[in-house]
C-alpha cells in the first residue's frame, strides 16, 4: 500500500478543540496541495463538540478521522501513541503533523521510535522537495543561530512538530465539504498500566505572551532591567504582556518565558511593540507574523523596520516615556 496523503493532529481539552488544531490544518492545507493529495485532521480523545469537528472541516481539512472515547478523555502517552501507530498502519499517510506543545512533543517522538520513522522538531517552516516529494522541514539550531532544514528520504510518514502560532488558522468558509469517519477505539490499545492523577494549571505569575492580542518587547536597547518598568506600564495600559529579545533574557532583564524568537517563543499578537530590538533573524523569526508591528530605533537601517508596519527613527527613552504619558492621560 503507497504512503498518501497529509495529516494534522488536532488537540483537545474538556470537549474543545485547542487553537493548534486549526493553525496546523493551515500548515497542511499548503503541503496537501502542493503534493496534490488529502488533508486528514486526526482526533483522539473524548467527546467533542459536534460543531467544532465540522469547523475542522470548514477551515480547511478534506477529512476528520475521529477516535473518541471516555478512556481517551485524558491525555496519557502510552494509549494515545498506541491508538496513533494504529491509524498510521492501516491507513499509511505520507506526512504526520503536530503541534510542539507539550502533548505533541511527548507524543510524536514515542511513536517515531516505535514506528522507526523520521522526526523534526519545533519546526518553523515547511515545504515540499520539488523533484522528491519529500517534506522540507526548517527548524532553528545551534541556540537559534542558524536555520536548518531538514529531510527523511528513507522512512515514512514524514513526520515534524510545528512550533505554535506559527500560522494563523485558515478563515472558515462555509461551502466546505469533507467527511468525518469514525474510528472505534480498541480497548485492547489502552495502556492500564498509566493513570491520570491531576492537572495542575499554572500559577498567575506564569506568563502566556503567546496567549495575549498585545506584546511589548524590549531588546538590548533598554540599556538595563530597570528601564522595562516602562514596558509594564505601556502593557498594563494596553492590556497585554511584556516581551523580550534573547539580548535582553540573557542579560537577566526578562524572563525566559518572556523570550520571543527561535530559542523562545513565537506569537501572533494583533499588535506587537518593539523597543530597542535591532531585528535580529532568530528574533524575526517568533514575531514577524503579527498583525501590525509597531518598531522604535535609533538605527535608521535596522533590520526590524523592514517586517515593521510603523517604524519610529529616534530614541526609545524619549518616544516611549511620551507614549506612557499621552495614554496615561487617555485611560484616566
Amino acid at each position: 500500500m503507497e504512503y498518501k496523503g497529509v495529516w494534522t493532529i488536532a488537540e483537545a481539552y474538556e470537549g474543545d478543540l485547542k487553537a493548534v488544531s486549526f493553525e496546523l490544518l493551515s500548515r497542511g492545507r499548503k503541503l496537501a496541495d502542493e503534493l496534490n493529495e488529502e488533508l486528514v485532521s486526526v482526533l483522539i480523545g473524548g467527546k467533542v463538540k459536534e460543531e467544532r469537528v465540522n469547523e475542522l472541516i470548514k477551515r480547511g481539512a478534506d477529512r476528520v478521522i475521529i477516535v473518541e472515547d471516555q478512556l481517551l478523555d485524558r491525555f496519557i502517552v502510552e494509549t494515545y501513541s498506541n491508538v496513533l501507530i494504529d491509524l498510521i498502519k492501516s491507513k499509511k499517510p505520507e506526512i504526520v503533523l503536530s503541534a510542539a506543545t507539550v502533548n505533541g512533543r511527548t507524543l510524536m517522538p514515542h511513536v517515531a521510535m516505535k514506528i522507526h520513522a523520521g522526526l523534526t522538531a519545533d519546526c518553523t517552516e515547511l515545504g515540499i522537495e520539488e523533484k522528491t516529494g519529500n517534506l522540507l522541514q526548517t527548524r532553528p539550531a545551534i541556540g537559534g543561530n542558524i536555520l536548518a532544514t531538514i529531510k527523511s528520504p528513507d522512512s515514512r510518514p514524514q513526520m515534524a512538530t510545528v512550533r505554535p502560532k506559527s500560522s494563523r488558522p485558515l478563515e472558515i468558509d462555509e461551502t466546505r465539504t469533507g467527511v468525518i469517519e469514525r474510528v472505534a477505539f480498541q480497548k485492547n490499545l489502552f495502556d492500564s498500566r498509566v493513570k491520570h492523577l491531576e492537572t495542575i494549571i499554572g500559577g498567575e505569575d506564569d506568563v502566556n505572551i503567546q496567549e495575549s492580542d498585545i506584546v511589548v518587547s524590549g531588546g538590548k536597547g533598554m540599556k538595563k532591567s530597570d528601564n522595562f518598568k516602562m514596558l509594564y506600564d505601556l502593557a498594563h495600559m494596553l492590556g497585554g504582556v511584556v516581551g523580550a529579545s534573547r539580548d535582553a533574557v540573557d542579560r537577566g532583564w526578562a524572563k525566559y518565558p518572556q523570550q520571543v524568537g527561535l530559542s523562545g517563543k513565537t506569537v501572533t499578537p494583533n499588535v506587537y511593540f518593539a523597543f530597542g530590538i535591532s531585528g535580529a533573524i532568530q528574533h524575526l523569526a517568533g514575531m514577524k507574523t503579527a498583525e501590525t508591528i509597531i518598531s522604535v530605533n535609533t538605527d535608521e537601517d535596522a533590520t526590524i523596520f523592514q517586517v515593521s508596519d510603523f517604524g519610529i527613527v529616534g530614541d526609545l527613552f524619549e518616544v516611549l516615556p511620551l507614549l506612557n504619558e499621552k495614554l496615561a492621560k487617555e485611560v484616566k
